[in-house]
């Protein structure tokens, strides 16, 4: 059994990852085991990143341990450690299986820290066709798989429908739509005498400037994952319209101390308490304000671009094997097994079970495989207005999702991207001056990144 790994913050991670795109693998990556879903397994399965904390985990998981058999599954403790995991690479000793965001798969892979699933997904049967499009490209790397996606994560215009009311607005008024209309409403709704009191909008930056940016017709990274686009005119409009809903409502840091100091994830939160008009956010956070406060004066509608389409950003999990795991194939059938409609399903109706019990609504679950998503969608109870439009707009959202394409430096290129929307929302920097230094760092550490993968 693997020791349990301490408890790493987020920065960590991205830290080490960002100090070297390539070159820190020390494994090799070719993958010569066979995989066959009716073979008998043995052996270690000690899976890093991952905790069965809910429902939707534990009914999942179970299905996966009984599907391996005689193999001896660890979950080990804490918040997945980078650092550590890749350390044990390097020592050759690492975990069996990793859960990981999907924005760190092309690091990982080019650093030789895991394996392509090529012969996992075609030996264990893994239908991935069956994928949201935007998930499998975002674990799609040099023309291989190197994660099997899980769960997904779009945003959402959620407002308090009271204060749009009061305002004479309404939730077209800040969806995105109209941009103008969205600087109108953030001037119409903050209350500010001498103290922030209503947040009128949050644009949601830095996190969000790819949303933005793309509903703005720019995509800030190419297709290929060759190419930055960080300073493309639009990028920049983009980003000066986002900073400035916030310098509409006395700058970015009133707002987020502000935002910071709610009960966010309590029945004081900001809407339930009448201090925020609207904002984008994760549509988990609908679930979040339906348990504790049902009776918010909610609305919700998808994000919007300028031409009025639903928008989402994309982000989520995969599961990935290690470089040196001693035990692929159990790796890649637990991961088959997790991620498969019928496990999804089976999870779904434990929380529908939960939600029965408890006389609430279940509002469904973005799981990452499509098919599974539609099935469960025909399983959604209804909760009343607001929160069955917010479900019906988390169905839409998860319908239109991008996301950032992998690359061999895709933690550098976030964490260059965000640092810039930083130095704008610090008043350091103008969105031209900090995103053409973006830019210029970028495609640099792109250049390199690429080039020493050929090499």
């Amino acid at each position: 059994m693997k020791r349990s790994i301490p408890f790493a913050v987020a920065a960590a991670s991205a830290l080490l990852l960002t100090s070297c795109a390539v070159g820190t693998g020390t494994q090799n990556t070719d993958d010569d085991t066979e995989y066959d879903p009716s073979a008998e397994l043995s052996g270690e399965l000690n899976v890093m990143g991952f905790g069965a904390g809910d429902e939707i985990a534990q009914t999942r998981y179970d299905l996966a341990v009984d599907a391996l058999g005689e193999v001896d599954v660890t979950l080990i403790e804490g918040d997945l450690d980078m650092q550590q995991f890749l350390s044990s690479v390097a020592a050759g000793d690492p975990p069996e299986l990793l859960y990981a965001n999907r924005d760190q798969i092309g690091s990982l892979a080019a650093r030789g820290a895991i394996i392509p699933l090529d012969n996992c997904i075609e030996g264990e049967g893994i239908d991935t066709s069956q994928f949201v499009e935007s998930a499998l490209d975002q674990v799609t790397f040099d023309d291989s798989v190197y994660g099997i996606p899980e769960f997904n994560v779009v945003q959402l215009t959620m407002a308090n429908e009271s204060l749009l009311t009061d305002a004479g607005l309404t939730i077209e008024d800040v969806n995105g739509s109209d941009w103008d209309a969205v600087t109108a409403a953030a001037e119409a709704l903050v209350v500010n005498d001498g103290g922030l009191s209503v947040i009128g909008v949050d644009s949601k930056l830095p996190e969000f400037f790819p949303l933005w940016a793309k509903a703005n017709g720019v995509d800030l990274l190419s297709e290929d994952g060759r190419t930055a686009n960080l300073n493309d005119p639009g990028a920049v409009e983009a980003l000066e319209f986002a900073v400035g809903i916030y310098e509409a409502q006395g700058g970015f840091s009133a707002v987020k101390a502000y935002r910071d100091s709610a009960d966010f994830f309590g029945s004081g939160n900001q809407y339930a308490t009448n201090v925020l008009g609207s904002m984008w956010m994760e549509q988990w956070y609908l679930n979040v304000l339906n348990d504790v406060s049902p009776d918010a004066p909610m609305a919700f509608d998808t994000f919007r671009t300028p031409d009025g389409e639903p928008l989402a950003f994309a982000s989520g999990s995969a599961w990935a094997i290690p470089a040196g795991s001693s035990n692929p194939a159990a790796g890649c059938r637990f991961a088959r097994v997790m991620t498969e409609v019928d496990s999804w399903i089976a999870a779904a109706q434990a929380r529908l079970d939960l939600r029965n019990e408890e006389g609430t609504a279940f509002t469904g679950v973005l799981t990452g495989n499509a098919v599974a998503d539609d099935q469960i969608r025909e399983m959604v109870t209804s909760g009343g207005e607001p929160w069955d439009s917010g479900v019906e707009a988390m169905y839409e959202a998860n319908d239109n999702t991008f996301s950032l394409p992998a690359n061999p430096a895709d933690a550098e290129f976030k964490t260059i991207w965000q640092d810039a929307v930083n130095r704008v929302l610090n008043g350091q920097d103008d969105p031209q001056t900090a995103l053409d230094a973006a830019q210029e760092e970028a495609q640099s550490v792109l250049d390199e990144a690429w080039a020493s993968m050929e090499e």
